[in-house]
């Protein structure tokens, strides 16, 4: 059975800020169903995971490590969840923090979570084949790895790393200052991180890993060139032999419309009564009108790369029909403002929400009958996922991990959502206005088509069989 240790800045059910939490609270367990590996994961314990979870806790116990001339306090402690072990990194000052992310010393903290996350393996009696390491908060795990550990201590010398990018545009850059002050890099270990006058933590775990992996396989192709690599597509093509790209999935589980208790009304393909209701009920709270029309959703993160700029050109001409419009999300002031004012505008159409409610979030999915990605670059994504799973058809931008996962509905195999091809207001319109009239003009094959991406498996499973294929290369 393989051993495979999971680095990463978050996990759901513990603490998460997005789509990466979501991965690492999922994959982890479809890989331990498999039968065919021993996964594990380790993590900072962060002060926004709360006393449900933490009396569970099983404390290990607690040692210090070493991190340039500081000694910083290390406790450990572990749980299992959905089969598969947790291990906690404790220590208040780096983790008691408002935010996961984002703090001023984000440099130092991350270097002793990744310093940390290799020290206890001995502790933990757990030296896996590989390493899979998470973003650039996990980047250094692979560079200790192989530029310490592994040639101070044979017990680490046979591990392997795999270090996939979730999201090209977070690289973990920095002055050289801090090479040896804060990450504890000798000398000679500057031409592994450095790239363009400074220290980028990412290139250095792309140099240093034996295999790196991205979360579609059209978004791997995409980081080679220059309008997606946010400058680091030179090292990506030196190295891109060692570049795959693996589709993210969902858990089915977590996101299943027959029985998540947080919906206004369950249903399923056999039954959409209960979609209906989530509609009206929906409506009713937001103070809309409570009507048949074709309910549009957007729940993102209101930032540039969401393709926000295109909608903000066609939000009027998309609620010049009969539509309703519900936007959730915080962000980009400009956005935000955008939103709001639009809402102002459009007081019987529009809704914004500028907030993250993960509740509210699952409401919308349920109620809505066409959800709005048109994202500029989108890595994977996963809310087109949910969307689908709960009911609701997809328009997207095809680029990265949407295009991967959704094909437009005039295409030969009938497809399971709308798509533009195109970054530009006018085909984002055209496809809304496609969907809005299939709606209208043939209400029965939209409801076929609904039902039929509800039917899509966007699971784990076939993805785990993929990075299992990935570990057994590695190995070999």
């Amino acid at each position: 059975m393989k051993k495979i240790l999971y680095v990463a800045g978050e996990a759901l059910p513990f603490a998460s800020s997005g789509g990466l939490g979501d991965v690492i609270g999922s994959l982890p367990a479809a890989l331990t169903a498999s039968g065919e590996c021993d996964v594990r994961v380790v993590m900072p314990l962060y002060s926004a995971i709360g006393e449900k979870f933490r009396k569970k806790f099983e404390y290990i116990g607690s040692k210090y490590i070493r991190l340039s001339w500081r000694s910083q306090y290390c406790g450990l402690f572990r749980y299992v969840h959905k089969g598969v072990t947790f291990y906690f990194i404790d220590n208040e000052y780096y983790f008691k923090r408002y935010m996961l992310y984002g703090e001023y010393d984000d440099a130092e903290r991350f270097a002793f979570f990744c310093r940390a996350a290799l020290e206890i393996l001995p502790d933990i009696d757990f030296f896996p084949d590989i390493l899979h390491a998470h973003d650039w908060h996990a980047a250094l795990s692979v560079i200790y790895l192989k530029q310490c550990y592994a040639r101070l201590d044979e017990r680490y010398s046979n591990i392997r790393a795999l270090f996939t990018i979730h999201n090209i545009q977070y690289q973990g850059q920095y002055g050289f200052e801090l090479l040896g002050d804060v990450f504890g890099l000798m000398p000679s270990d500057k031409e592994i991180v450095e790239y363009d006058g400074g220290i980028n933590l990412l290139k250095g775990a792309v140099v240093c890993a034996d295999a790196v992996s991205t979360v579609s396989p059209t978004y791997a192709k995409e980081i080679l060139s220059p309008k997606f690599s946010h400058g680091l597509d030179s090292v990506l093509n030196l190295f891109s032999f060692k570049l795959s790209g693996i589709l993210n999935g969902i858990d089915r589980d977590y996101y299943n419309p027959s029985k998540d208790k947080e919906l206004f009304a369950n249903f399923s393909t056999r039954n959409l009564d209960g979609k209906a209701l989530c509609k009206s009920d929906l409506q009713r709270m937001l103070g809309l009108p409570e009507k048949d029309v074709p309910l549009i959703a957007v729940i993102s993160r209101l930032v540039s790369h969401k393709g926000l700029d295109l909608v903000m050109l066609a939000g009027d001409d998309i609620l010049k029909d009969d539509v309703q419009l519900v936007v959730l999300g915080q962000g980009d002031k400009s956005y935000e403002g955008y939103f709001e004012s639009l809402a102002e505008r459009y007081p019987t159409k529009c809704r914004a929400l500028i907030t993250y409610n993960r509740d509210l979030s699952k409401k919308i999915y349920s109620a809505a009958d066409i959800f709005l990605m048109p994202s500029r670059s989108e890595p994977c994504g996963l809310a087109q996922m949910i969307a689908s799973r709960y009911g609701t058809v997809p328009v997207i931008h095809e680029t990265g991990g949407l295009y991967d996962s959704i094909k437009d509905f005039g295409c030969e195999s009938g497809g399971n959502g709308f798509t533009f091809a195109a970054y530009s207001a006018y085909e984002l319109l055209n496809s809304v206005n496609r969907a809005v009239g299939l709606y209208y003009g043939d209400r029965e094959t939209f409801e076929k088509l609904r039902k039929k991406v509800m039917r899509v498996d966007f699971s784990w499973k076939q993805s785990a069989l993929s990075y299992l294929e990935l570990y057994n290369s590695i190995l070999n």
